[in-house]
């Protein structure tokens, strides 16, 4: 078995001629997956290339990514990794003696659960050099081993890419993947470099995807997510349709590597967990609690933003959306130090909606402001950075008589305290054991009725955002943030 680290520097999304629509979300614990059965001969086993776009939502041991070939018989390559924020894994079987054989270790770690990476492999044990026989790229960079074994792959070797009878598998490697997988390519019968899939944004630095314009061999596939109602498409034109695991049109997601949206941080040490492509927290400490979960994006110093969420599994009225500096010391230190939405913080900047009494909390204190809300409801949060408002909610109805449209006047608005700084729109709960879905656009388990989008077309949500206001993500903050 072979060990590979694969990380540090995440991919945002920057200018470019290229756009990536959609993608699709994995989640471990729904065994979320694709395959594909090979019927017909590869083009060949010495050569190969995989281009696949990633942005992992949960840290957690043994995550995996895809995968050739069959674990359980010792004969697969596949990636995974084995340690919470180190990279454990390209493994493989050589399929001219049948020996394990060890690659080596990467350097770095994939540590960004806000972030989309890149990832090419490129193989051809043809080549005389034996470190041009295995080689991995992460966005852009061919990286470094930190225990380089590929000496031990022979050359000539067949590996266990696109074999006719055995399975390639998308969403897992040896283990499933939590998140969000995009633009998916195997190229069978070339070793191609990362260059034929990605390029450098000319203004911003960041690596951004290349659309792949070559042949992709016998045996390759390219798979973009496009068609919600058959995700698991071959667009090449080879046709190796994927059959999918637990997987249904609810999966695409607009997530992008070239549209980055906002997510739950994952990384803040909460009690709980995060899951469904990190817009799902789960309340989960030994006792009842407030809990709270922060954004991976705060609005920005300006511009005018929107957000949705809903309560679950549990009649409780004990929580709370609202918002607060994302560098907020005790906000960042998780759930020991920040308690809820509109607590007292050390800024004393917060500022909540509490759904029991439908007041509003700045620094721990409340007072009136709209209806009492339950688990039933679809939550709002309007939040406007350029004249400092801050707008809440319930169905649809903004609270307060607020109108989110009216500007510096601030019509039945609160003030964003400390509004010189990006604000995580989030939210808090107290009982344990209750879920808070979370929609900042690019993927929601919220149940939509009538899909809406802000004014540029970007994000799914069940209301329309007011009038300027726009989903938390990549495009919109470059633009507005």
């Amino acid at each position: 078995m072979a060990d590979i680290n694969l990380g540090v520097g995440g991919a945002n999304s920057a200018t470019g001629g290229f756009n990536i629509e959609n993608s699709c979300k994995f989640e471990n614990d729904n065994v979320e997956k694709m395959t594909h059965t090979y019927d017909s001969a590869p083009t060949s086993q010495q050569k190969g290339t995989m281009s696949i776009w990633y942005k992992r939502t949960e840290i957690g041991t043994n995550i995996g990514l895809w995968q050739f070939g069959d674990d359980s018989s010792g004969d697969y390559l596949a990636v995974r990794w084995a340690r919470d924020v180190y990279g454990s894994g390209e493994s493989y079987r050589s399929k001219t003696d049948g020996t394990s054989l060890n690659i080596g270790g990467v350097n770095g770690a994939v540590r960004d659960t806000g972030a989309w990476y890149h990832m090419v492999v490129a193989i051809d044990t043809t080549q005389a050099t034996a470190a041009n026989r295995f080689r991995v790229y992460r966005n852009g960079e061919e990286l470094t081993w930190s225990s380089d074994s590929r000496a031990s792959i022979a050359q000539n070797a067949n590996m266990a890419i696109g074999e006719n009878g055995k399975d390639i598998i998308i969403g897992e490697g040896v283990y499933r993947f939590n998140g969000y997988i995009a633009e998916v390519n195997y190229v069978d019968g070339q070793q191609l470099s990362s260059t034929d899939f990605g390029e450098y944004d000319e203004d911003s630095g960041i690596w951004i995807p290349k659309k792949y314009t070559g042949t992709y061999g016998n045996n390759g596939f390219y798979l973009d997510f496009k068609n919600a109602s058959n995700l698991g498409e071959d667009k090449s034109g080879n046709n190796h349709d994927f059959t999918l695991n637990n997987i249904t049109s609810a999966n695409q997601a607009t997530d992008t590597p070239t549209n980055n949206f906002c997510t739950i941080n994952p990384l803040i040490p909460y009690y709980g967990s995060v899951s469904e492509g990190a817009t799902k927290f789960l309340h989960t400490p030994s006792g009842d609690g407030w809990e709270s979960f922060v954004a991976t994006m705060g609005a920005g110093t300006s511009g005018k933003w929107y957000a949705e969420f809903k309560f679950v599994a549990s009649g409780s009225v004990d929580n709370v959306i609202g918002i607060c500096p994302i560098d907020d010391p005790d906000l960042n230190r998780g759930a020991d130090h920040f308690a809820l939405y509109g607590s007292n913080t050390s800024l004393d900047e917060s500022v909540g909606y509490y759904a029991a009494n439908g007041y509003r909390y700045i620094g721990g204190g409340g007072a009136a402001y709209g209806n009492t809300w339950a688990v039933t409801n679809i939550m709002s949060i309007a939040v406007d950075m350029d004249n400092g408002k801050l707008y809440f909610a319930k169905d649809g109805v903004w609270q307060n008589s607020g109108d989110p449209t009216s500007g510096a006047t601030g019509t039945g608005a609160l003030d964003v305290r400390g509004a010189t700084k990006p604000q995580s729109l989030g939210a808090s709960n107290y009982t344990s054991g209750q879920d808070i879905l979370a929609n900042y656009g690019g993927y929601t388990t919220i149940s939509i009725s009538t899909p809406e989008t802000d004014e540029n077309g970007y994000g799914t949500f069940e209301y329309a955002p007011p009038s300027g206001y726009y989903a938390l993500c990549t495009k919109n903050l470059a633009e507005y943030g």
